[in-house]
């Protein structure tokens, strides 16, 4: 059934594919509504991104920020949450095509995400991993730690300081948190652990193409998180590009002057580009997309010619609030789930809602204990008051009240004791080409 049709013929049906934080904040907002609801994702559980650097540097565990959806939703009765990946997608008969089945939609909701950008050098995965899901999290705390372990036990020099070399490229609030939580790690948590090497060497380079890190804050928070990341000893390299990287060297160009730098560990926080769902609409609907693969919506969100696809969060190119795209970040996300959710059932009750407006909460990232910067536009703070704000607002936004109570145990511990539990390496081997999957003797995951 489609918007004004006879609603009584049958419960209008949305589907809504990406259990991120557009996708659940729609399905949350349509929970109890005059809908039926199908929720599909690739993985049983909603994952809370801004924290997954910590992961990666074990600070916390992947269940203390992830939260299965089943359960989030387990009170809205009218929704149904599958478990798999949608494959295609027929507009005229207003289908999803899963591996095994078909599901029929009246509208649809396209929060599928963004993953990792290497800027047509898609060779660079392997030794440098992003940071967008659990697994990526899991890779580099992988990574991390065996960086430690293999020095511990290298006799040569100068191979030592490369497994103690870690090369983070991209400046913005992921490079930035990654940068200071990694260099805390090393010249605190770690200090006393090993025998034949001192932690507290360890270079932390972060690499930035433009001029100042967190280029999206004012340039004063800006220069106060660099001097932050430097008290901690990060090396910042501002308005420098990587060039090549080839066999544990990245090569980075600043002006005119080249250099290359040998670090076993890479690690990529630097771009995106939207997920391969934002082809398959370019191919079935005729959806425009930009250069980073977004799909160019209209101001409900919905694709051009296709007014019951609706496409939110870092998947949308949305450019009608200040004729520039809204940034890809997890409020915009939340806010666009909930309008769209709110169009639908407006829609079927033949009524009119305000247009959309991003409501911008402001840029917050945290360097290290007692440092980070937020930029609320109104106001913008530093050093400890806004290290505490930070740690309140990501606590809050923490989806179940387990998840809330741990982390912040957990937090307390880590800051009165400098420890990080969580540092397992979970996957055998010692050289960073050797991957989970290529290892692991886990079956791949089920899918519809």
């Amino acid at each position: 059934m489609s918007f004004g049709e006879n609603k009584q013929v049958s419960i209008h049906h949305v589907v809504i594919i990406g259990g991120g934080f557009g996708g659940l904040y729609a399905a949350q907002t349509l929970a109890k509504g005059p809908v039926k609801v199908t929720l599909i994702d690739k993985r049983n559980f909603h994952i809370f991104q801004p924290l997954l650097y910590q992961v990666a540097t074990g600070g916390l565990s992947p269940t203390n920020i992830s939260s299965p959806l089943r359960g989030i939703l387990k009170h809205s009765k009218n929704i149904e949450v599958l478990m798999g990946e949608v494959k295609n997608i027929d507009p005229k008969q207003q289908t999803v095509q899963l591996r095994y089945r078909k599901i029929s939609y009246d509208s649809l909701i396209v929060a599928t995400g963004a993953s990792h950008q290497y800027f047509g050098h898609e060779e660079w995965a392997e030794q440098a991993p992003g940071l967008k899901t659990v697994e990526d999290a899991l890779e580099m705390r992988r990574r991390i730690f065996i960086a430690f372990e293999s020095a511990e036990k290298e006799t040569d020099p100068k191979k030592r300081q490369a497994w103690l070399t870690f090369a983070i490229v991209g400046g913005g609030p992921a490079g930035v948190e990654l940068a200071g939580a990694l260099a805390e790690l090393a010249h605190g948590t770690l200090k006393d652990d090993f025998r034949n090497i001192n932690t507290k060497e360890a270079k932390i380079i972060l690499v930035q193409s433009s001029e100042r890190i967190l280029p999206s804050y004012s340039p004063s928070l800006s220069a106060k998180a660099k001097a932050s990341l430097e008290e901690l000893g990060v090396t910042v390299m501002n308005g420098t590009r990587v060039i090549n990287m080839d066999n544990q060297t990245i090569t980075v160009r600043c002006g005119d002057e080249v250099e290359s730098i040998r670090a076993k560990t890479v690690l990529w926080t630097a771009g995106m580009k939207a997920s391969a769902m934002a082809q398959i609409l370019a191919e079935t609907t005729g959806a425009s997309l930009d250069k980073t693969g977004r799909v160019i919506v209209n101001p409900e969100f919905n694709v051009p010619g296709a007014e019951n696809i609706f496409v939110i969060g870092d998947l949308a190119n949305y450019t009608h609030q200040e004729g520039k795209p809204l940034p890809g970040v997890a409020p915009v996300a939340m806010q666009s789930g909930k309008y769209v959710a709110r169009l639908i059932k407006s829609r079927l009750q033949e009524k009119t809602i305000s247009p959309f407006r991003y409501w911008d909460w402001g840029n917050l990232a945290v360097i290290g204990k007692h440092a980070a910067v937020v930029d609320l536009g109104f106001l913008k703070l530093s050093g400890f008051l806004a290290w505490a704000f930070w740690m309140f607002i990501h606590v809050f936004y923490l989806l179940e009240f387990d998840n809330k109570l741990i982390v912040m145990i957990q937090w307390a511990w880590n800051y009165f004791t400098s420890g990080k539990g969580a540092r397992m390496i979970t996957a055998p081997g010692e050289q960073p080409s050797i991957t989970l999957e290529e290892n692991s003797p886990l079956p791949a995951p089920f899918e519809v």
